[in-house]
């Protein structure tokens, strides 16, 4: 096994070590990790979600296997989502990133300052979007924006008061269904056959990480999980913010 090819592995264990316990930052882990090596941004964007087929599958699988799904809650969340993801892959291909972006990085701000005042114990804003509505927009957002799934999501439910174990389970098994129904729609366009070490690379760290993320949402308290979704999720916006600035 070659250097390279252990360093994707690192790279995919890592990133679904965060994304499948907190829900969120697979794909800007990795995109960001292999736009550092040197591939391509396009590339990048395709391997995340290539990979993310398998990793979102075994991570929804364990989430199910230790009982971290509202089915009511997931049921909604992937309908809505698929068509938001299918409608986004396919309309908005040629939306600028310069747009996109600065859109989610306000987003995401302004969910992690409600998920900071709620652990301070004050409530800044009761808002309770719909369950369809929240899927769409995230379906939307991941197939625009290549990511947003996870942090749109998971923030705005905990944000409007969702408990953390069902909300981030739920949405993990969600994100595979979005995930095939985004890449059907992008991936017959792209040629990723010179990047396959990128992504088997990319999906064995995944599918090693991913049992152990469903056990660490079930054993994690409540509190310290939602401590850890604001700094994610603070992360994010830093990381969002700084690519702007460039």
């Amino acid at each position: 096994m070659d250097l390279q090819l252990v360093l994707f592995i690192l790279i995919g264990f890592a990133a679904q070590m965060v994304d499948g316990a907190l829900g969120m930052a697979f794909g800007v882990i990795v995109s960001s990790s292999l736009i550092a090596t040197g591939a391509p941004p396009a590339i990048a964007s395709a391997a995340v979600h290539a990979a993310e087929i398998v990793t979102t599958g075994i991570s929804g699988a364990s989430h199910v296997w230790h009982r971290n799904v509202d089915r009511a809650l997931f049921l909604r969340l992937t309908v809505a989502g698929v068509l938001g993801g299918i409608t986004g892959a396919y309309v908005l291909t040629g939306l600028p990133v310069e747009i996109v972006k600065p859109a989610v990085t306000i987003y995401l701000a302004a969910m992690a300052v409600l998920i900071i005042a709620r652990l301070a114990g004050r409530t800044l804003l009761r808002w309770h979007p719909p369950t369809p509505l929240l899927g769409l927009g995230g379906g939307f957002c991941d197939a625009v924006g290549g990511g947003g799934w996870g942090p749109l999501v998971v923030s705005t439910l905990l944000a409007r008061g969702d408990e953390p174990r069902p909300s981030v389970g739920s949405v993990n098994l969600a994100e595979f269904f979005v995930t095939v129904a985004i890449s059907a729609a992008f991936f017959f366009h792209l040629d990723l056959a010179d990047y396959g070490r990128i992504v088997l690379g990319l999906i064995i760290g995944g599918a090693l990480a991913a049992p152990l993320a469903g056990y660490a949402l079930r054993i994690l308290p409540m509190r310290l999980a939602m401590i850890l979704v604001a700094v994610v999720l603070t992360a994010l916006c830093l990381y969002n913010l700084a690519s702007l600035l460039r």
